[in-house]
Protein backbone atom coordinates (compact mmCIF):
# COMPACT_ATOMS: atom_id res chain seq x y z
CA UNK A 1 0.00 0.00 0.00
CA UNK A 2 3.05 2.38 1.10
CA UNK A 3 3.94 1.63 -2.48
CA UNK A 4 1.03 2.66 -4.25
CA UNK A 5 0.61 5.12 -2.10
CA UNK A 6 3.87 6.89 -3.16
CA UNK A 7 3.77 6.09 -6.70
CA UNK A 8 0.31 7.83 -7.24
CA UNK A 9 1.53 11.06 -5.36
CA UNK A 10 4.67 10.72 -7.64
CA UNK A 11 2.08 10.85 -10.74
CA UNK A 12 0.01 13.23 -9.56
CA UNK A 13 3.18 15.74 -9.15
CA UNK A 14 3.93 14.95 -12.38
CA UNK A 15 0.87 16.09 -13.66
CA UNK A 16 0.80 19.01 -11.60
CA UNK A 17 4.14 19.82 -13.29
CA UNK A 18 2.97 19.47 -16.66
CA UNK A 19 -0.25 21.75 -16.40
CA UNK A 20 2.53 24.54 -14.86
CA UNK A 21 4.25 24.06 -18.17
CA UNK A 22 1.57 24.09 -20.49
CA UNK A 23 0.16 27.00 -19.10
CA UNK A 24 3.96 28.66 -18.96
CA UNK A 25 4.03 28.14 -22.40
CA UNK A 26 0.54 29.66 -23.44
CA UNK A 27 1.70 32.79 -21.73
CA UNK A 28 4.70 32.54 -23.58
CA UNK A 29 2.96 32.24 -26.57
CA UNK A 30 0.45 35.02 -25.84
CA UNK A 31 3.27 37.08 -25.27
CA UNK A 32 4.62 36.66 -28.51
CA UNK A 33 1.40 37.67 -30.38
CA UNK A 34 0.42 40.52 -28.23
CA UNK A 35 4.53 41.90 -29.04
CA UNK A 36 3.72 40.39 -32.83
CA UNK A 37 0.27 42.47 -33.20
CA UNK A 38 2.22 45.97 -31.33
CA UNK A 39 4.38 45.72 -34.02
CA UNK A 40 2.61 45.17 -36.86
CA UNK A 41 0.24 47.71 -35.59
CA UNK A 42 3.65 50.31 -35.21
CA UNK A 43 4.33 49.33 -38.69
CA UNK A 44 0.54 49.96 -40.15
CA UNK A 45 1.03 53.18 -38.43
CA UNK A 46 4.43 53.91 -40.27
CA UNK A 47 2.87 53.05 -43.75
CA UNK A 48 -0.05 55.48 -42.60
CA UNK A 49 2.65 58.53 -43.06
CA UNK A 50 2.97 60.63 -45.69
CA UNK A 51 6.57 61.23 -47.68
CA UNK A 52 7.03 64.89 -47.06
CA UNK A 53 6.99 67.34 -50.51
CA UNK A 54 10.62 69.43 -50.74
CA UNK A 55 9.97 71.60 -48.57
CA UNK A 56 8.79 69.37 -45.92
CA UNK A 57 5.51 70.01 -45.85
CA UNK A 58 2.45 68.59 -47.87
CA UNK A 59 1.36 69.47 -50.71
CA UNK A 60 -3.26 69.59 -50.16
CA UNK A 61 -5.97 70.69 -52.36
CA UNK A 62 -6.52 73.94 -51.57
CA UNK A 63 -2.94 74.55 -49.87
CA UNK A 64 0.54 73.45 -49.84
CA UNK A 65 3.25 73.87 -46.45
CA UNK A 66 6.28 73.51 -45.62
CA UNK A 67 8.30 73.80 -42.82
CA UNK A 68 12.02 74.69 -41.42
CA UNK A 69 13.35 74.04 -37.61
CA UNK A 70 12.71 77.65 -37.30
CA UNK A 71 9.45 78.20 -39.26
CA UNK A 72 6.21 77.02 -41.15
CA UNK A 73 4.85 78.47 -44.64
CA UNK A 74 1.60 77.82 -46.21
CA UNK A 75 0.43 79.00 -49.54
CA UNK A 76 -3.41 79.25 -50.05
CA UNK A 77 -4.39 79.59 -53.33
CA UNK A 78 -7.72 82.38 -54.05
CA UNK A 79 -9.61 83.36 -57.00
CA UNK A 80 -7.54 85.27 -59.46
CA UNK A 81 -7.86 89.07 -58.96
CA UNK A 82 -8.12 88.48 -55.56
CA UNK A 83 -7.08 92.06 -53.70
CA UNK A 84 -5.41 92.33 -50.22
CA UNK A 85 -8.73 94.14 -48.87
CA UNK A 86 -10.89 91.30 -49.86
CA UNK A 87 -8.72 88.87 -47.81
CA UNK A 88 -9.66 87.62 -44.12
CA UNK A 89 -6.61 86.17 -42.10
CA UNK A 90 -6.42 85.52 -38.92
CA UNK A 91 -2.99 83.95 -37.42
CA UNK A 92 -3.20 83.21 -33.63
CA UNK A 93 -0.24 81.21 -31.39
CA UNK A 94 -2.51 78.49 -31.95
CA UNK A 95 -4.62 78.58 -35.11
CA UNK A 96 -5.10 80.14 -38.87
CA UNK A 97 -8.12 81.04 -40.60
CA UNK A 98 -7.57 81.89 -44.17
CA UNK A 99 -10.43 83.28 -46.71
CA UNK A 100 -12.32 85.96 -48.60
CA UNK A 101 -14.27 88.34 -46.34
CA UNK A 102 -17.94 87.20 -45.87
CA UNK A 103 -17.25 83.72 -47.37
CA UNK A 104 -16.44 80.41 -45.09
CA UNK A 105 -12.60 79.98 -44.36
CA UNK A 106 -10.57 77.98 -47.52
CA UNK A 107 -8.00 77.29 -44.80
CA UNK A 108 -8.89 76.95 -41.02
CA UNK A 109 -7.76 74.55 -38.11
CA UNK A 110 -5.86 74.56 -34.73
CA UNK A 111 -2.35 74.55 -35.38
CA UNK A 112 0.15 71.14 -34.28
CA UNK A 113 2.22 73.26 -32.19
CA UNK A 114 2.08 76.91 -31.32
CA UNK A 115 3.70 79.65 -32.92
CA UNK A 116 4.61 83.14 -31.91
CA UNK A 117 2.09 85.02 -33.10
CA UNK A 118 3.47 88.98 -33.55
CA UNK A 119 6.14 87.22 -35.30
CA UNK A 120 3.82 85.76 -38.03
CA UNK A 121 3.55 87.94 -41.26
CA UNK A 122 1.39 87.14 -44.47
CA UNK A 123 1.26 88.85 -48.18
CA UNK A 124 -0.79 88.42 -51.07
CA UNK A 125 1.54 86.91 -54.34
CA UNK A 126 0.48 87.69 -58.08
CA UNK A 127 -3.34 88.76 -56.99
CA UNK A 128 -3.64 84.65 -56.80
CA UNK A 129 -2.19 83.12 -53.97
CA UNK A 130 -1.72 84.30 -49.91
CA UNK A 131 1.71 83.34 -48.33
CA UNK A 132 1.91 83.12 -44.95
CA UNK A 133 5.22 82.69 -42.41
CA UNK A 134 4.70 81.45 -39.53
CA UNK A 135 7.64 81.13 -36.69
CA UNK A 136 7.65 77.98 -34.40
CA UNK A 137 7.94 78.35 -30.59
CA UNK A 138 9.77 75.60 -30.23
CA UNK A 139 12.62 75.48 -33.02
CA UNK A 140 13.85 72.03 -32.63
CA UNK A 141 11.02 69.47 -34.10
CA UNK A 142 10.01 68.94 -37.13
CA UNK A 143 5.77 68.86 -37.48
CA UNK A 144 4.67 65.77 -38.22
CA UNK A 145 1.19 67.78 -39.94
CA UNK A 146 0.05 71.16 -40.10
CA UNK A 147 -2.76 70.79 -38.27
CA UNK A 148 -3.59 68.41 -35.62
CA UNK A 149 -5.61 65.20 -36.65
CA UNK A 150 -4.49 66.44 -40.09
CA UNK A 151 -2.33 63.91 -42.83
CA UNK A 152 1.09 63.08 -41.55
CA UNK A 153 4.31 63.45 -42.95
CA UNK A 154 7.35 60.83 -42.41
CA UNK A 155 9.64 63.41 -40.25
CA UNK A 156 12.31 60.88 -40.65
CA UNK A 157 12.68 62.13 -44.13
CA UNK A 158 12.20 65.56 -43.21
CA UNK A 159 15.94 67.42 -44.74
CA UNK A 160 16.80 71.13 -43.42
CA UNK A 161 18.19 72.90 -46.32
CA UNK A 162 21.74 72.78 -46.51
CA UNK A 163 22.47 77.10 -46.93
CA UNK A 164 19.90 77.58 -43.45
CA UNK A 165 21.63 74.90 -41.75
CA UNK A 166 25.53 76.87 -42.51
CA UNK A 167 23.66 79.91 -40.87
CA UNK A 168 22.80 78.93 -37.87
CA UNK A 169 24.78 79.00 -34.33
CA UNK A 170 27.26 76.79 -33.29
CA UNK A 171 24.89 75.66 -30.58
CA UNK A 172 21.89 74.89 -33.04
CA UNK A 173 23.54 73.98 -35.82
CA UNK A 174 25.30 70.69 -33.32
CA UNK A 175 21.80 69.75 -32.79
CA UNK A 176 20.76 70.08 -35.64
CA UNK A 177 23.44 67.96 -36.81
CA UNK A 178 22.90 64.92 -33.77
CA UNK A 179 18.83 64.77 -35.14
CA UNK A 180 20.02 64.36 -38.40
CA UNK A 181 22.27 61.40 -37.76
CA UNK A 182 20.00 59.72 -35.26
CA UNK A 183 17.44 59.96 -38.00
CA UNK A 184 19.87 58.13 -40.42
CA UNK A 185 20.61 55.95 -37.96
CA UNK A 186 17.05 54.87 -37.14
CA UNK A 187 16.09 54.52 -40.73
CA UNK A 188 19.05 52.09 -40.56
CA UNK A 189 18.37 50.37 -37.46
CA UNK A 190 21.31 51.32 -35.91
CA UNK A 191 21.55 53.35 -32.00
CA UNK A 192 21.19 56.69 -32.28
CA UNK A 193 23.11 59.36 -30.50
CA UNK A 194 20.50 59.70 -27.22
CA UNK A 195 20.56 55.49 -27.02
CA UNK A 196 24.33 55.15 -26.84
CA UNK A 197 24.82 58.34 -23.84
CA UNK A 198 21.98 56.38 -21.62
CA UNK A 199 24.22 52.86 -22.43
CA UNK A 200 26.94 55.10 -20.92
CA UNK A 201 25.55 56.37 -18.01
CA UNK A 202 23.76 53.06 -17.02
CA UNK A 203 27.16 51.50 -17.75
CA UNK A 204 29.73 54.58 -15.15
CA UNK A 205 31.19 55.36 -18.27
Amino acid sequence: MAILSDYTEGENQSQAKKVVEEEIKKNENQESINTSSSSLDEKKEENKKLKPNQFNGLDMENYTWGQTLQDVTINVTVPLGTKSSFLAVDIKNNSIKVGLKNQPPIVEGELLEAVKGDECFWSLEDKKQVTILMTKRNQSDWWKSLFKNGPEIDTQKAEPEPSRLSELDLETRSAVEKMMFDQKQKQKGLPTILSCCIVFRVCGI
